[in-house]
């Protein structure tokens, strides 16, 4: 998937509503990520890591479709 125009240089996006992070590279249906900017709920971390997402409470995106997070 190509990364959304506000996020070209961010590799992981979360989602404000839910506490979860999506790996932008790496999502199967980007329309998940196309709602994400529409609702514009979206934060992105600096550094642009999961270790810093995950600093800051957010769960990455399992990938399944059911929009629940990895329990790690």
């Amino acid at each position: 998937m190509h990364r959304p125009v506000k996020f070209e240089h961010n590799r992981w996006v979360g989602d404000k509503r839910t506490q979860i992070v999506y790996d932008v590279d790496n999502i199967d249906d980007p329309s998940i990520i196309d709602e994400l900017m529409e609702a514009e709920t979206f934060i992105c971390f600096g550094p642009d890591t999961l270790d810093e997402a995950r600093n800051r409470c957010y769960k990455p995106y399992k990938g399944n479709g059911s929009g629940v997070a990895v329990d790690a």
